[in-house]
């Protein structure tokens, strides 16, 4: 493929580039043992069995009367069986239940009270149970010993609340993968700009995302355009699992660290057919995969969703899942080239029987409320040449997913 993206000599497709990346990385082998508090979000490295029953006992599973059944035989509306209100269960004697409770000694079932009247100290059956009916049994929900997860299994809050009840009170889970984030650019402050000067967001913004994709995010000072600068801060951050650059990434002559990545390692890849984003660059570098993200702040956001999640989802062992998205009829054409994925932002109106998507009015990959006051993007494929007014199109919702 031949300049389609803005001065590479040739590019990759977005999928051969994501998979180049993953296949030349390495899932984490580091494991440790947290609490349940702990726990949510996090990736068994082991299966994990039940330490109890659970229930521990027979349980009460309706409001009303343990009986012993053979007491209530022949009970019927027509005909009720008049036993003793009592304090135990024996022959011809009852006690009253709440749902959840232990079920008292002598007895082995339990007759709804909605089935029953009760008299002073007597109580009128209207319905006969048999052994075992309104009552759970020892180990109804969860055996003792029963493998409740599987490893490599995402801990979910509900998944937690089953745990801690069969008495698990930490697990076995992989390491967070730690990702360095290097933003790069000289121009770049942390606060009040001068003339010729930008704030730093990308690399803010990309750390923020590393934490919400199961990473745990290393946010580094700006380094600045500069060979040696830059080399010493990749090799500095290569005990992270993964590292990140944003800017610098393009063709020009202070776009070094694709450069300076080849002269540490190897690059996979440098541009891909997509935009915004394509001067995003792919690397390794002592089995650290490098992932050079651009400058311009659409363009890195787009390129981390890309290439970024799947790898900490990768390396962490946590299944990549497609974004949350809607059915959307576009309300005016989508611009993109032939050749070239394009993510189109926009907003989605849901007023109406059918929600109305509508790109945004400012498309520059410079142009970070282009993201901020949008709802989604439309993923125009390589095989398409823009999509046509009232197209019925997907809108994933990428900021949705973790």
């Amino acid at each position: 493929m031949t300049d389609v993206c803005g001065g590479f000599s040739s590019v990759a497709r977005v999928d051969a580039a994501r998979s180049k990346l993953l296949e030349a990385s390495k899932p984490l082998t580091d494991t440790e043992r947290v609490s349940l508090l702990e726990a949510g979000g996090r990736v068994l490295s082991a299966p994990v069995r039940s330490n109890r029953d659970v229930p521990a006992y027979q349980r009460v599973a309706m409001d009303g009367w343990a009986v012993r059944a053979r007491d209530t035989f022949g009970a019927s509306d027509r005909s009720p069986v008049t036993l003793g209100a009592s304090e135990t269960v024996g022959p011809d004697s009852v006690v009253p239940v709440d749902t959840g409770q232990k079920l008292p000694s002598g007895a082995d079932a339990v007759v709804q009270v909605e089935q029953t009247e009760p008299h002073d100290d007597e109580v009128e059956i209207f319905e006969a149970v048999a052994g075992g009916e309104n009552v759970a049994p020892i180990g109804e929900d969860v055996e003792m010993g029963q493998q409740l997860f599987d490893s490599s299994h995402q801990l979910r809050p509900s998944d937690l609340g089953l745990l801690k009840s069969t008495g698990v009170s930490d697990v076995p889970v992989y390491e967070r993968p730690t990702v360095s984030v290097i933003p790069t650019g000289e121009e770049l402050v942390q606060s009040t700009p001068e003339p010729g000067e930008t704030i730093e967001t990308n690399g803010q913004t990309v750390a923020q995302y590393v934490d919400r994709w199961g990473g745990t995010p290393i946010y580094r000072d700006v380094v600045p355009d500069e060979f040696e600068a830059l080399g010493v801060a990749i090799e500095r951050d290569l005990t992270a699992d993964v590292v990140v650059t944003t800017g610098g990434t393009s063709v020009g002559e202070r776009d070094l660290v694709p450069s300076v990545v080849s002269e540490l390692g190897r690059v996979l890849v440098h541009g891909v057919a997509l935009s915004p984003g394509h001067p995003v660059a792919l690397g390794i570098v002592d089995d650290t995969p490098v992932v050079m993200l651009p400058g311009y702040p659409v363009s890195c956001i787009v390129t981390a969703v890309q290439f970024l999640r799947p790898l900490i989802k990768h390396v962490g062992h946590c299944q990549c899942d497609p974004h949350p998205a809607t059915e959307a009829r576009l309300s005016r054409k989508i611009h993109s080239e032939p050749g070239v994925r394009t993510y189109a932002r926009v907003t989605v109106d849901r007023s109406g029987e059918q929600p109305i998507a509508t790109t945004a009015y400012v498309s520059g990959a410079g142009v970070l409320s282009s993201v901020a006051f949008t709802d989604g993007w439309v993923v125009v494929p390589e095989s398409r040449e823009g999509i046509p007014e009232d197209e019925l199109v997907t809108v994933e919702n990428w900021e949705a997913h973790r």
